[in-house]
Parts: structure tokens; sequence; C-alpha cells
């Protein structure tokens, strides 16, 4: 008997329509294995969108009725980046409902999603970051203690968004309010990064047939001054899988991220960014839901070690 999954898609932030460009590219590939609905979370509405028609969702047990009949699910097939889905929320509630989903647990996921405070747990285990600078709305912009601590050019970024979304590359101190006014557009928490000069890579990290595995690496060579939104989702980059690295360097990364991994006790689909900075990786963040559109990062890697999306999709399930 066919499994029945909601793929929950949407949010209620920036990341909204790449979220549902996910969610639509997983349907695809699941819709002839199992009971598939799209379940689209947005701020104002939670409904299934079914042949062309909107059915609202019950939110006491996440149901939905459907020409008379009350579908309830196996399983949440969680693609939802940002809020509710990659922060923790959507998991608490399921948790509650006791409705299994894909991705890491309600406190795993609100850790990964919050980059300041992922950063200070990893620290504490020796792997390697940015020097970094924490800034709350309201609190005075020292642009003098900023560049002491950090350094130019540095990064400001939103401290709980992704895609890229609320960040700024700062080459002077005049530029540096406005770069965290700018980021507090998307969060009211800010974290400022010491620059990393060398090359950007990114590695997935899955629970595959029960096994942590490290996807192929994919450098990313990005035409702008850093893979921001445009260079993500408009081509302005280039990502190479596998990436040009030795085998060494190779073999660090993928073993960093594994660690990673599992310090921070993840599940699902994961995927980490790193700088190689002076010869060594250095952990950016960590993607607890990340992007899997048709030109989504992760998908690629899994196509290059020889796993289907059917299958990555399919195994998510299974594990969960």
């Amino acid at each position: 008997m066919k499994k029945t999954i909601a793929i929950a898609m949407g949010g209620y932030t920036s990341e909204c329509d790449v979220s549902i460009q996910s969610g639509e590219n997983v349907y695809e590939h699941l819709k002839n294995d199992y009971n598939v609905y799209q379940a689209h979370i947005l701020k104002d509405n939670w409904y299934v969108w079914h042949d062309a028609q909107k059915y609202p969702i019950d939110k006491s047990d996440f149901s939905v009725v459907i020409d008379g009949q009350k579908i309830t699910f196996d399983v949440v097939f969680n693609t939802i980046h940002g809020t509710p889905g990659e922060d923790g929320l959507i998991q608490g509630y399921l948790q509650n409902l006791n409705i299994k989903q894909t991705v890491a647990e309600y406190y795993n996921a609100t850790l990964t999603y919050n980059k300041r405070d992922c950063i200070s747990v990893l620290k504490a285990y020796g792997i390697p970051t940015a020097e970094n600078y924490f800034y709350n709305q309201g609190d005075v912009i020292d642009a003098d203690d900023i560049i002491k601590k950090v350094g130019l050019p540095c990064f400001v970024k939103a401290n709980r968004a992704g895609s890229s979304f609320g960040i700024t590359k700062v080459k002077t101190k005049d530029e540096i309010p406005q770069a965290i006014n700018h980021a507090l557009k998307e969060d009211d928490e800010v974290i400022i990064e010491s620059f990393l000069d060398g090359r950007e890579v990114s590695v997935g990290v899955i629970n595959y047939q029960g096994e942590v595995k490290a996807l192929p690496v994919t450098e990313i060579i990005s035409e702008n001054e850093f893979f921001d939104f445009e260079a993500k989702y408009y081509g302005k980059s280039q990502e190479i899988t596998p990436a040009n690295l030795t085998e060494n360097e190779t073999q660090s990364v993928q073993n960093l991220a594994v660690k990673i991994f599992k310090i921070l006790k993840m599940k699902g689909l994961t995927r980490s960014e790193f700088i190689f900075h002076n010869g060594q990786p250095h952990f950016l963040e960590i993607n607890a839901c990340p992007g899997l559109t048709k030109a989504s990062i992760l998908p690629q890697q899994a196509k290059a070690t020889g796993i289907s999306l059917s299958a990555l999709f399919s195994n998510a399930i299974e594990m969960a």
C-alpha cells in the first residue's frame, strides 16, 4: 500500500518562492511511487493544492478533506526554507501530532538556523570558522569596534535567513551602518564575519540507507562579489561538481562536513558551506533544509555520485 506524503513548501520568509520550486521538484520525482500532496504553508493560509484547487489544511491534526474524504499523512517531506520549516517550528508541531518528517528535529533545526548559536557550538568542538561579531537591533553601531574584531572587508548577515537574503560584503567603515540596516530587514539579529580569502565549496551530507554519507564536493565560483541570491538562482556563478580539489582537500572537507552533521545530530538531506582559507576548510553555515530545485546544488551532487533524485527523495521518506 502506497504511503501518503505531504510535501510542505512555502514558508513565511523571502525564500517562499524558492521553497515552492523545491517542493514542486520533489513532487515530480515522488508522484509515481507515493500518494503525494502539495501542502502550501503560507503566512496567511495553509492549504493543499490538488487538481488546480485549494483545500484548507486542518491545523488541529494536519489533515485535509478532498471530495468528502479526510486525508492524513504518513510523512511530511519538508522543503520549507526559512521559518517555519527550517527553524524548528513545523518540526515541533508535527512531533506533537506524532507525524514523521524528513529533516532535523525541532531543537537541532532551531540551532542550525541560528548562525550565531550554531557557530558557538561548533567552535567548542574545534571547528574552524571566521572571526565574528554579534549585533542585535537597538544596539549602538560601533563601527570601530566591529573593524577591530573582524577587520575589513567583512560580511554583514541576517542571523536567521537563507538564500543570501540580508547579506552585504562591506569594504569601508562608512558602509557598516547601511549593511546592518539591510540585514535587519530580514532579522532582528545580525552576525558580522571576517572575510575569509579562499575557494568556496559546498558539501551535501545525507543519511542514505542508514549511513551518513558525504556527497561529491561542489566548488562555487561567483561572477558577483560573493555567492548571493542572483548567483545562486539566476546563473551568475559556476558550480563545479566534483570540485577541482586534491584528494586530501576533498577528504578533509568531506570528513569535516560529516563530523558537523553528527555533532549537530542532523537527519535527512543537509548541505554545509566552507571556505578553504590558508589551506584549511573553515565552516560558514549548514542548511538543514537545503534547496531542492532543479538548479540547486545538492541534487547536482546526488546525480554526480549516481543517486537519482527519485531515489534520493524516496530515501529521505524511508529514513524518516
